[in-house]
């Protein structure tokens, strides 16, 4: 074999769980798993989906019923021509023809109630998932603070698609053979004796179990696809995501190996497990189709070898003929039923694999919820027990006190710990009061942003205590400012809707004071003004998104705000007037910033070393303002 991309790039993403995962396999796990999911997928038993699904049923019946009456007439067709019966031929000939509308319907009920389902599977599901995963901070859990999950998006569109369209397509493929098989087994015992069913149904036991041991390995194969294809689209969002400091370190080659070793770890993958499905594809159609139809030749002769059957004593050859016909299509359609539901087997090996990773993201979205996360330390060890020195029960992961009050930010012997375990400060203590404005400094990797990150709750304590106020009060505003998808107006109000502004009492003429003291209000001279869509992530200048977040800060008015570098790209005198007017209408600022301009502002300073010490103190006179 040459040597590939994969073997010139070596990368890991996120999958640094210490225990192995569980391989998916068609057994009570996968039951017990599908049993969880579906009260997801059907609310209730007077639900639209149970509906949908007495619907595919009826309409599953109607389509058996109806394959029975074409076999039977399509016979009495074919017995006219053998005897040449012209008149009996045409009258047949017009039952048959005026039936195949109706049959036509029943067929494209089915397809539409199968297609309705997995819809109404899907739309359960996605909306259970996201209200979970955009339930409070749990999206950025699950990317910052828990690795058991590498990539999310992957589960929450493609997989979910693929989980709902599996789960849907297996109740129509078993459901219609076992129906097959209890009518076609009902009516060929009463016309033909027990015998010549009980054939095909042993087989169906043999066949059942033989390839459901070869088909093992599918459920492992699915996961993995899933999870390289993951990759695949993950390396390549990275591309995009840090496209400017590709370009400017000119890593454009680098890149593509990486990207090129992704895509090949897939296409082996892919090219195995096409090669495995090929191979039992053989066996399948060996055993679930080809086999069966000899069993079915077998059993069906063994009543018109029997001189003294009940059914064709005494008959002349054109009725043997025509009962030949009959039953023997009745049993070939037995023998394709049971085909159908063995070779159903390898979709339920398929669908163990999503079923697998869909309780696998149910779990840690849980999990996250309620506030418990995974994460491998660096080296397996717990840095911070060491750190700390002290193996309390008092030290972890959400052991600190978090309590809500108005006005005020304290924090009593507070370790800043990241969530890998690095400690970065033992204890942190300081008390802040609304209208006291305070200046964080320090080199990077000191607990600026740790700090700032406990404040809103998206890490957890590891002890002490923090006392708040409750997360609408409390307003971050970062350097690369986010502007979501809208119109100029949802930029200013962001998370807010326009509804939400009305009932709150804002309005336009607000918004437009607000881009008038960040100097934006040309802004508001494109066409619509307010209302004017525009893709503002690469309209806006980077000083314009930060006089945006701005206006933003002073629409909600929260009582503190955190400013992280958030004016770095604005002149100083907007920068001046902006501070200024944080502190006419009450906004007590928390800012990290390097301007010496700022100092004047602020009436504490918070300076962390780097070392794991840190000085809280008033800004006077004589303290240097460093700083450009």
């Amino acid at each position: 074999r040459k040597p590939g991309y994969e073997d010139k790039i070596q990368y890991t993403i996120a999958e640094k769980k210490e225990k192995k995962a569980g391989k998916a396999h068609v057994n009570s796990v996968f039951f017990k798993q599908l049993r969880q999911l579906l009260p997801i997928l059907i609310p209730g038993f007077w639900s639209v989906e149970t509906g949908l699904l007495f619907l595919v049923a009826a309409a599953l019946i109607g389509r058996s019923v109806s394959d029975i009456w074409m076999i039977q007439n399509a016979t009495v067709v074919e017995s006219t021509i053998i005897h040449m019966n012209r008149t009996k031929f045409k009258t047949a000939l017009l039952k048959y023809l005026t039936a195949l509308p109706a049959i036509s319907v029943v067929t494209n009920v089915l397809k539409w109630s199968l297609g309705e389902l997995k819809l109404r599977f899907r739309t359960n599901l996605t909306h259970h998932l996201y209200s979970q995963y955009l339930n409070g901070y749990t999206y950025y859990k699950m990317s910052n603070l828990d690795n058991r999950i590498a990539n999310a998006d992957q589960l929450l569109t493609t997989d979910i698609d693929k989980f709902c369209e599996s789960a849907t397509d297996l109740y129509s493929n078993i459901s219609k053979p076992v129906l097959d098989i209890f009518i076609y087994v009902y009516r060929l015992t009463v016309n033909l004796g027990g015998k010549t069913p009980s054939i095909l149904m042993l087989y169906l036991l043999f066949a059942g179990v033989f390839l459901t041991r070869l088909r093992r390995p599918t459920g492992r194969l699915t996961v993995e696809e899933q999870k390289l294809e993951g990759e695949f689209r993950y390396v390549n969002s990275r591309l995009i995501t840090n496209s400017e400091e590709v370009a400017f370190y000119q890593g454009n080659v680098r890149e593509k190996l990486t990207l090129l070793a992704s895509y090949s770890k897939l296409r082996s993958h892919l090219r195995k497990f096409l090669e495995f499905r090929v191979s039992m594809g053989i066996i399948d159609n060996i055993i679930g189709k080809y086999f069966a139809s000899i069993v079915g030749f077998y059993a069906v002769s063994i009543p018109f070898f029997s001189e003294n059957h009940p059914l064709l004593s005494g008959e002349h050859s054109g009725q043997r003929l025509q009962a030949y016909y009959t039953y023997g299509r009745m049993l070939v359609k037995l023998a394709e039923a049971i085909g159908r539901l063995v070779l159903a087997g390898r979709e339920m090996s398929r669908l163990a694999g999503f079923t697998a990773r869909m309780t696998e993201l149910i779990k840690v979205l849980s999990d996250l919820n309620k506030g418990t996360y995974e994460r491998t330390m660096v080296n397996g060890n717990n840095l911070a027990q060491n750190a700390v020195g002290s193996a309390s029960s008092n030290f972890g992961p959400n052991k600190g006190i978090m309590c809500f009050e108005d006005n005020i930010i304290r924090f009593e012997k507070v370790p800043l710990v990241t969530p890998n375990g690095d400690v970065l400060l033992q204890e942190l203590s300081f008390e802040v009061k609304s209208g006291t404005n305070v200046l964080v400094c320090g080199p990077n990797g000191c607990g600026k942003s740790s700090l700032f990150r406990i404040l809103g709750e998206l890490w957890p304590t590891w002890g002490g205590k923090v006392t708040k106020p409750s997360r609408g009060k409390l307003f971050y505003v970062p350097q690369r400012p986010y502007m979501t998808l809208g119109t100029l107006r949802d930029q200013i109000i962001y998370p807010h809707t326009r509804d939400d502004m009305r009932r709150l009492g804002h309005s336009d003429e607000d918004l437009m004071h607000y881009l008038d003291i960040v100097q934006l209000t040309y802004l508001e001279q494109r066409e619509n003004g307010l209302d004017s869509i525009e893709d503002w992530i690469d309209v806006l200048s980077g000083g314009e998104k930060q006089r945006i977040a701005m206006a933003r800060l002073f629409y909600h008015k929260p009582q503190f705000a955190i400013l992280d570098e958030c004016t770095s790209a604005v002149s100083v005198d907007v920068e001046g007037k902006m501070y200024s007017y944080c502190r006419e209408v009450g906004i007590t600022l928390f800012t990290v910033s390097h301007r010496k301009s700022l100092w004047a502002h602020h009436d504490y300073y918070l300076q962390f070393d780097g070392r794991g010490s840190y000085e809280f103190a008033t800004i006077d006179q004589d303290k240097d303002h460093f700083g450009s």
